[in-house]
Parts: C-alpha cells; sequence; structure tokens
C-alpha cells in the first residue's frame, strides 16, 4: 500500500497529473466543438470552413477598409449566399435582398448600431423595434420631404452650394489646383448643421472643419472599433490619454453643443430648424424631448455631410474621365433658365443619369446592412436561417450584378436613360432593378434624408459645371488615388480629389 501512495505521490508531483488535467480538458473541449459544428444549423450555407469557428478574417477585412472588397470575394467565390462568421450569413441574391427588406418581412435591425453609435439612447438610425422606429419616422417624415424641403431649405441649400464653387475656384486660381472633396464636405456639412442645429457653422468661409465635426468624425470611428473590437473600446475609455477620450468619449462634448439644435427648436421666434417644425407638428403620440433632438440632431449631420460629399466627388471624377460625358453634360444644362431651381434639375436626362449611375458604382454606404429575425427561423435561397442569425446585404455586390447591370463596372450613365419601349430606364429587368437599387438603404429603414441627399447632388453637380465647363483632373488625381475604402461609409485612398478649373 505504501508503495502505491509512494507512486500516486510522484506522479502528482511530477507534472503528470497537470498534464493529465490538460489533456481531458482539451479532449472535452475538443468534443463539444465537433459536436457544435455537427449540429450547426448554418452548416449547409457554403463559405470558408474557417468562418464557421471564428470572424477574425471579416474583423480584419473590417478595420482595414476592405471588409466590402472581401464579401464580394466571398459571393464571386462561393455564391449568393455565404457563412461570414459563426452567426452571421451574407446575401447577394436579389430575390433573397427583397426577402429579407420589405417592410413585412420580420427582419429588424441588428444590435450592431447601437454598437457603431454607443448613445445612451436610440435615435431613429438604431432603433432595433419596429414599431418605436414607425412612430419616430412618422414624427420626422414631413420636415424631409420634397416638398417641404423645396419650399423651406432650397434656398438655403442653393447658397451653400453657390458659396462652394466660388471658393473651389479661388483655391484653383490660387494655388493651381483644388481639393474638392475638401471643399464638398464643408458644403454638406455646413447644410446640414444649418438645418438640424437652425445655424451654419460657416465651414465653408473658414475653409476648415468645425471642432464639433471633426469630433463627431473621430467618435463615430471610435464607434466603428468598438462595434469589432468592444474590448479596445472598454479599456481605450480609461486611458488617461485626449487622444483616446475624444476616439471614445466625444459624445459628452457632442451633447453638449447640441444644445444650440434645442435652444433653436424651441425658439419663439419661429421654425428656425426641422426639429422646430417636427416638434411643431406632433400630435399626441411620439414626442422629441431634449435629448432626441441632441441625438436625432448629431446623427442626422452624420449621415448627411460626408456621405453626400463623397458621392458629389466620385460624380465629378467619373465626369471628368470621360470628355465626351463631361461635354453631354455641360451642353444639357447649358439649356436652364438663370433662376433654376431644385425641380427644373430633376426632369434633366443626362444629369438624372449621371447621378443614378454614381449612386450605383459609388452610393456613401455599399457595405453591410446587417438584419435580424428576432422571432423563428427564415428559409433564404433553400437555406434554413434560425432567429437570431445576422443576415447582411451589401449594394457593393448588388449593384455589380451582371443579370442586372450588363457590364456591372463600368460607368454607363446611358443604362439609366430613357429610350424607346423603357419607360423609367434602360435596364435588362428594370423592376428588379428597382427593387434591389439600395444606395440609401432599403424598405422602412431606407435613410430619411433621401431628398435632401438629391438636391444637394443636383443642385451641386450643375452649379459646379455651369460655372466650371472647361475642369480637369490634376495629375495627382488617377484610378488609384480614387480607389474606395471602407470604414462603414466610402472614401477615396487618398483622401482628396484635386481638380484644375
Amino acid at each position: 500500500m505504501n508503495s502505491i501512495h509512494a507512486t500516486l505521490f510522484d506522479f502528482i508531483h511530477s507534472g503528470h497529473l497537470a498534464l493529465l488535467s490538460l489533456s481531458i480538458i482539451a479532449i472535452v473541449w475538443f468534443g463539444r466543438y465537433i459536436y457544435g459544428i455537427a449540429r450547426d444549423p448554418l452548416k449547409k450555407v457554403p463559405g470558408p470552413f474557417i468562418n464557421r469557428c471564428v470572424n477574425w478574417k471579416l474583423k480584419f477585412a473590417t478595420i482595414s477598409g476592405r471588409r466590402m472588397y472581401y464579401v464580394h470575394e466571398l459571393h464571386e467565390r462561393y455564391g449568393p449566399y455565404v457563412r461570414l462568421s459563426p452567426t452571421e450569413v451574407t446575401v447577394s441574391d436579389p430575390e433573397g435582398f427583397i426577402q429579407i427588406h420589405k417592410v413585412s418581412s420580420g427582419f429588424t435591425k441588428a444590435n450592431w448600431y447601437n454598437e457603431l453609435v454607443n448613445l445612451e439612447r436610440s435615435t431613429l438610425f438604431t432603433m432595433v423595434d419596429a414599431k418605436d422606429h414607425g412612430a419616430r419616422r412618422r414624427l420626422m417624415a414631413r420636415a424631409f420631404s420634397k416638398t417641404y424641403l423645396r419650399q423651406h431649405w432650397e434656398g438655403v441649400v442653393r447658397e451653400k452650394v453657390r458659396l462652394c464653387i466660388t471658393k473651389l475656384l479661388e483655391e484653383s486660381n490660387g494655388v493651381g489646383k483644388a481639393n474638392i472633396l475638401k471643399w464638398w464636405t464643408l458644403m454638406t456639412t455646413d447644410v446640414a448643421t444649418h438645418l438640424m442645429f437652425g445655424e451654419s457653422f460657416h465651414m465653408i468661409e473658414q475653409g476648415k472643419k468645425d471642432e464639433y465635426i471633426r469630433i463627431l468624425e473621430i467618435a463615430l470611428m471610435g464607434g466603428g472599433i468598438g462595434a469589432e473590437l468592444p474590448l479596445v473600446r472598454a479599456i481605450g475609455k480609461h486611458l488617461p490619454f485626449e487622444p483616446f477620450k475624444t476616439l471614445f468619449g466625444g459624445n459628452k462634448y457632442i451633447m453638449e453643443k447640441a444644445q444650440t439644435a434645442v435652444n433653436n427648436a424651441y425658439a419663439a421666434d419661429g421654425e428656425k430648424n426641422l426639429f422646430a417644425h417636427i416638434i411643431h407638428e406632433a400630435g399626441k403620440g411620439e414626442q422629441l424631448d431634449e435629448i432626441d433632438v441632441k441625438l436625432e440632431a448629431g446623427a442626422l449631420i452624420v449621415a448627411g455631410s460626408d456621405t453626400t460629399a463623397v458621392t458629389l466627388t466620385y460624380l465629378v471624377w467619373c465626369v471628368l474621365s470621360s470628355p465626351e460625358l463631361s461635354a453631354s453634360l455641360c451642353a444639357e444644362l447649358k439649356g436652364l433658365p438663370v433662376d433654376y431651381s431644385d425641380r427644373d434639375l430633376e426632369d434633366l436626362p443626362v444629369l438624372s443619369a449621371v447621378i443614378e449611375e454614381t449612386l450605383r458604382l459609388y452610393g456613401a454606404a455599399p457595405g453591410g446592412i446587417p438584419r435580424q429575425k428576432p422571432n423563428g427561423p427564415e428559409y433564404l435561397g433553400g437555406y434554413l436561417i434560425p432567429a437570431g442569425t445576422t443576415v447582411t446585404t451589401q449594394a457593393y455586390s448588388l449593384h455589380r450584378n451582371a443579370r442586372i447591370f450588363p457590364d456591372p463596372l463600368a460607368f454607363d450613365h446611358t443604362r439609366w436613360l430613357p429610350t424607346e419601349g423603357f419607360t423609367r430606364e434602360n435596364l435588362p429587368e428594370p423592376e428588379l432593378a428597382k427593387s434591389i437599387f439600395s444606395p440609401f438603404g432599403a424598405g422602412a429603414r431606407a435613410c430619411l434624408g433621401i431628398h435632401l441627399a438629391r438636391t444637394e447632388l443636383r443642385l451641386g453637380a450643375a452649379e459646379f459645371f455651369l460655372r466650371c465647363p472647361n475642369a480637369k483632373l490634376a495629375p495627382t488625381t488617377t484610378p488609384q488615388s480614387m480607389e474606395m475604402e471602407n470604414h462603414f461609409l466610402i472614401a477615396p485612398k487618398s483622401h482628396k480629389c484635386e481638380i484644375i478649373c
């Protein structure tokens, strides 16, 4: 007996017990892992095997600004339904897209949106519950309608567009070239702050961004990092360094500055911003309190500034890259009356076609639109998608579907021009094209500011090509410099687009 005890004592203290314990743990973990894969309800969805287990490649692609390219490459290799991670499937099938985003689908926004902005309260952009979102959207919809914007705010947009082009010309004449991405960003941000806050930040006049906008953009970047790497945000917001405080804690300053929106919304001397109208029109249902006004104002400034500026930048780049198209557009615009309005521009076929084709290839948010089905499974493309699974569609892939958009990588505005036999657009399947065309999102969750964005696109493009008919791209602006980065929104890799006027 003593010899048995001695042998056991030697075994324990020799480290063999620890090794045995680790081996048992590893075997149990591996067994559970294999069992999980065998029972995985998404195992039939094609994709790299590693994506069933971890989402490291997806996170790396997201952080490095190449998510939409990574997802598109997976679709080209595996088909319209691809496993992105243990809990996410990406869909580029037009029929699947319609099924997910139709109003009665039952799919809701994924909680990722709340992780992205990391606010104390949900906004129209982040609301998951369909009833809450519907009530808030109905409350705000009239202030963002085409009719209301034209009646009350078109003059403000036109004034800022004209000032923007004046400053652009001054810079080009002064130093030999101008960065049109900078000027479009200042213009669209001044429009957004004027409409949401009730007063312009005068960034066009200053030629640079206001501190509020700078911190707002940094905070959005921090939100993107935090959504993908929550631990980094959790640690970073406690570090005693100013860059980390701004990156992960800028919301305090943003809320303080947004008091301006509240003051003007409740001002007694009329409708000084869009929220004044929204509050005035509110009935017994959904109401906006001061915190709601602050949060919605900040969210709408983000949604309405860099987005439209980026699309306008790519529009100018695409047109100036084709002398024939540039001449055609300028000739069309010369027929406008001196005091042209946005309504006049809406009827111009070449301008309209150029805008649609730019939105197809260079819409500002072409990456993933994550949705979830909170209750019950759903069949998509023949695959069973359990409740809680994230399903993502991206405009980048849908807008490059050769079945719907022949020669999909080419910038061809003529595909949108009315021709004999087509009442709306010159496309093989116009109804399907209309259903999956989603530069502003899709379904009931489509961007509230779509009419404002289109007004800025029309007025901005028209004023630029009327006043700069001989503009050309600077040698520094190349296809390589204009390659898209994808950090939720897109931007040229060089972060500039230099032109000569």
